[in-house]
């Protein structure tokens, strides 16, 4: 069976078309691809509301005790375990630089060559050092987890601008 998507005006097979009880033949009109679309346009045009939505959602209590539910069989189960140390490995081997840089960082904070300082943000004094160039690992500013968070998806809002 096939539909025309009033969207991109295309035929396509049926099963191009999300499912939708509310319509004749029980599909959307508009294909997943342009779905997509949309919903993504929508999504960046509307970006600061579906954050916060998000936010809130993560906290709600069951999603809470799922999350913990979900770490306690990890913890218990050893082949997902060992499935995370594999996933851990993997981002090690693609994130060398990265990887390397926490590791010359957390060495030298063992050593005292490098003392975390407050926030610069807030003053807390619980602090991530944060790499600005990982290529320089002993070069970082201190932000809490707050802020260090809002550092990045600030950049990524940025990056999505350009």
């Amino acid at each position: 069976m096939q539909k025309k998507c009033f969207k991109c005006q295309k035929i396509k097979s049926i099963s191009q078309f999300y499912k939708h009880s509310k319509m004749a033949d029980g599909h959307l009109n508009k294909c997943k691809e342009c779905t997509k679309k949309d919903t993504i346009k929508n999504r960046n045009e509307n970006l600061e509301y579906y954050q916060e939505y998000d936010r809130k959602r993560s906290n709600l209590e069951h999603r809470i005790k799922l999350r913990k539910q979900v770490a306690e069989r990890w913890k218990a189960n050893p082949k997902l375990r060992k499935r995370r140390g594999e996933l851990k490995r993997v981002w090690q081997q693609r994130n060398a630089e990265k990887r390397a840089a926490h590791v010359i960082t957390g060495n030298a904070i063992r050593d005292g060559r490098l003392i975390p300082k407050p926030c610069e943000v807030c003053g807390k004094k619980k602090v991530d050092a944060h790499h600005d160039d990982y290529a320089k690992p002993l070069e970082v500013r201190w932000l809490c987890k707050k802020h260090h968070a809002e550092y990045h998806v600030q950049k990524r809002g940025l990056q999505r601008i350009a």
